[in-house]
């Protein structure tokens, strides 16, 4: 199995997951809309006749007494240093994944994306420093350059832009990136003197941190412990403390499920149903969690907690300024203001804008299927939708409280016409040029002349998998699809065509060949069957040993594979240019009657798939 290729920023979204295991639209959207609550309650409550509330709850000191040791917060700077650590931690887990084993290991995918994220980010700080050239406004243009990714996937929930898919995939590949730079921004414009020592510290407990994984147990406490003394001493050593999640979950090993960890974790559990008790109990946990790398499993534990509490305290803690006559003739007047809207609406948009474009047309990158640079400019201008680094970066960049007002004023005024601008373009665009969907049908019908099937050609029902040999998670692996062909019997058409992922299967290409080669002597299910119980031996020297196994005559097995390729080339490349075509990135994909499944492919959930699909054709 590969990883899906969309990015999940669960910074952002709360642990509402989907029958497939990923996060459900409706958890993003109640995360964007909880933090729009926040951020009008900090606006009217600073604005009421309850305003020195507002303003005495953010003043409020926190802190404890330890013998002569004395330590405390504010609670803004409590929740803006301490808090917001574990929003950045999941930045860093967010890059990490992306960067291994997500969207960005594809480079030429990734590449547009990549170099539109810089251009988002270099084009409205020039553009905020032409505005801002000289004097004490001009060192807080990082307000300018970063995206609020949870308002962002709100926006596009709002407008509705048909098939939004690759656009959002794209959109959250480009705010992975953005991230990255934003953090950088903040290391190293906006930390405070560096003291050596505690430096020479936090050095150390890296260091330690990175040795945690060989850990033989207790890796989470010691991820806790180490993390929160590097806290203490970037806080110690000038450099913003938040900065230690970042720096804590870039050192967090991510990896794909593996099929052996799965089938060990399956063994115990076996064991636990035919004799329950406590020591199985514990054992079966484990080896669950242990099949699950330590950065997903964080992910999806910290998610809701960041999604739900810490950034609408954020937003509340933030957002509050002060909205009367004078405050915004005073923004009105200010070029601090007007430098903030304008890097934010124009520079991102045109930024992200012609960076495409560029990337495009000099092809240093390519676009997924069914995105084009029109179409991402609606994008572009919701990417100018800044709030919480923005916000984040005028605390720190800005103390006087009259500026801060200023710029908090700009970055909500900025977040509202870059909406605008993007539901505009997204209505103009659609109307113009509509998209057409991608990859949710099958663009080749099954052909009992060519596919390779098992069970009834004629069936009412199909069921057509694009996997690979070297696939652990392919249905013929893990017998989904024996228990599938049993429940339907005659009903049911299986169907298998070969998406070799070489860049995560390097030998799935050579393996597909040698199935096609068996074809040609009618053993194709027998070698899959061969190939498919040796996973880890798909060289070609074992390929042939397969053969012999499937009862292939080895001398014509070697004549169509050596020889003679091109027609079992053919029909590898054939099923892989369909795939591309319709931007199929994981293995296994599966189509019921012509349309894409959404979901677990375990046997249960394709029979449920199945049997709606029967349904729908009564």
């Amino acid at each position: 199995m590969t990883a899906e290729s969309a990015p999940r920023i669960v910074r952002l979204l709360p642990a509402r997951f989907s029958r497939d295991g990923k996060v459900s639209r409706t958890g993003e959207n109640t995360a964007a809309a909880m933090l729009l609550a926040f951020t009008l309650i900090a606006i009217f409550w600073a604005n009421s006749p309850w305003d020195h509330s507002y303003w005495a709850l953010l003043d409020t000191h926190i802190g404890f007494t330890f013998g002569t040791s004395h330590f405390e917060l504010t609670l803004k700077h409590l929740i803006n240093d301490g808090l917001m650590t574990f929003f950045f931690f999941l930045v860093g887990l967010e890059v990490t994944r992306e960067f291994t084993i997500g969207e960005l290991t594809d480079r030429s995918r990734a590449a547009v994306p990549v170099v539109a994220a810089i251009a988002g980010l270099v084009a409205p700080a020039l553009i905020f420093v032409l505005i801002n050239s000289t004097g004490e406004n001009a060192h807080a243009w990082g307000v300018v350059i970063s995206t609020d990714t949870a308002f962002l996937v709100g926006a596009l929930a709002i407008i509705k832009p048909k098939f939004p898919g690759r656009l959002r995939i794209f959109l959250l590949t480009l705010a992975v990136v953005d991230d990255v730079g934003a953090l950088i921004v903040i290391a190293v414009f906006y930390s405070d003197r560096i003291e050596v020592a505690p430096l020479a510290a936090a050095v150390a407990l890296i260091v330690a941190i990175a040795l945690v994984r060989f850990l033989p147990a207790a890796r989470g406490p010691a991820y806790a412990v180490l993390g929160f003394a590097l806290w203490v001493a970037l806080a110690a050593a000038g450099i913003h403390p938040t900065l230690a999640g970042v720096a804590v979950a870039l050192l967090i090993p991510v990896f794909t499920p593996e099929r052996q960890r799965v089938e060990q974790a399956v063994e115990v559990i076996r064991a636990f149903r035919q004799s329950p008790n406590s020591h199985y109990a514990r054992t079966a946990a484990r080896r669950l969690r242990e099949s699950i790398s330590i950065n997903e499993r964080l992910q999806t534990d910290f998610g809701p907690y960041v999604s739900y509490f810490v950034l609408p305290l954020f937003a509340l803690v933030n957002a509050g300024v002060h909205l009367d006559t004078a405050s915004l003739t005073e923004a009105l007047r200010s070029s601090l203001t007007w430098g903030i809207i304008a890097g934010l609406v124009l520079g991102k948009f045109i930024g992200i804008t012609a960076a495409t474009w560029f990337t495009q047309r000099s092809r240093y990158g390519q676009l997924a299927p069914g995105l084009t640079v029109t179409r991402l400019a609606g994008g572009a201008a919701l990417s100018g939708i800044g709030f919480t680094i923005s916000l984040f970066i005028v605390d720190i960049a800005i103390a006087d409280p009259a500026r801060q007002d200023q710029a908090r004023i700009g970055v909500l005024a900025a977040s509202l016409l870059a909406f605008a601008l993007g539901w505009a373009i997204f209505r103009v665009t659609d109307w113009l040029s509509p998209p057409e969907p991608v990859g949710l049908r099958m663009i080749r019908p099954v052909d009992p002349e060519r596919d390779h099937i098992r069970g009834n050609p004629d069936a009412p029902l199909s069921l057509v998998e694009y996997g690979d040999f070297e696939c652990p998670f392919c249905s013929r692996t893990t017998g989904a699809i024996e228990e599938v062909l049993a429940h339907f019997g005659d009903r049911l058409c299986y169907v298998w065509r070969h998406l070799p992922l070489e860049r995560a299967h390097p030998r799935a290409f050579d393996a597909a060949r040698a199935s096609e080669a068996a074809a040609l002597q009618d053993k194709f299910w027998e070698m899959g069957h061969e190939m498919f119980g040796h996973q880890d031996d798909l060289e070609w020297s074992d390929l042939y040993r397969y053969a012999v196994a499937a009862g292939c005559d080895i001398e014509q097995f070697d004549q169509d594979v050596r020889v003679q390729p091109s027609k079992v080339l053919h029909r590898v490349t054939d099923d892989a240019q369909d795939a591309e075509e319709m931007d199929l990135n994981a293995t296994p994909t599966f189509f019921i009657n012509g349309a894409r499944h959404k979901g677990p492919w375990d046997a249960a959930s394709l029979i449920r798939a199945l049997e709606a699909a029967a349904n729908s054709r009564a």
